[in-house]
């Protein structure tokens, strides 16, 4: 996988966070405690946040764990089989919405 197409932040991520640096301090900084809570290692917390995205049915949300579940040495496989374990708790639909997002999230943008 490109790391160009891993690490792209969205566009509109990137305004709110520099429009709002203070917010934006505070959300990453909850984030690496929320990390630090446990023994859960990076990849593997990444792979769960796949999961809970989905079934909050948050697209921006899913694409930007699985580019970060990559980033932490997750292999595709690994990251679809993240979502197909979804299936029978957010039913057939949703998990195929979330393959595409996870497709997605590694295409280039255009």
């Amino acid at each position: 996988m490109d790391n160009r197409r891993m690490s792209r932040i969205p566009e509109h991520y990137s305004k709110f966070i520099n429009e709002n640096p203070e917010m934006g301090k505070a959300y990453h900084e909850l984030g690496t405690a929320a990390m630090k809570a446990g023994p859960i290692p990076q990849k593997d917390a990444e792979l769960i946040k796949i999961g809970i995205s989905l079934g909050a049915g948050l697209e921006s949300a899913v694409k930007s764990h699985c580019r970060k579940a990559a980033e932490a040495g997750a292999t595709m496989e690994e990251i679809q089989h993240a979502v197909k374990l979804a299936v029978t708790t957010v039913g057939f639909p949703k998990m195929m919405a979330g393959l595409k997002w996870a497709e997605d999230a590694f295409k280039p943008k255009t």
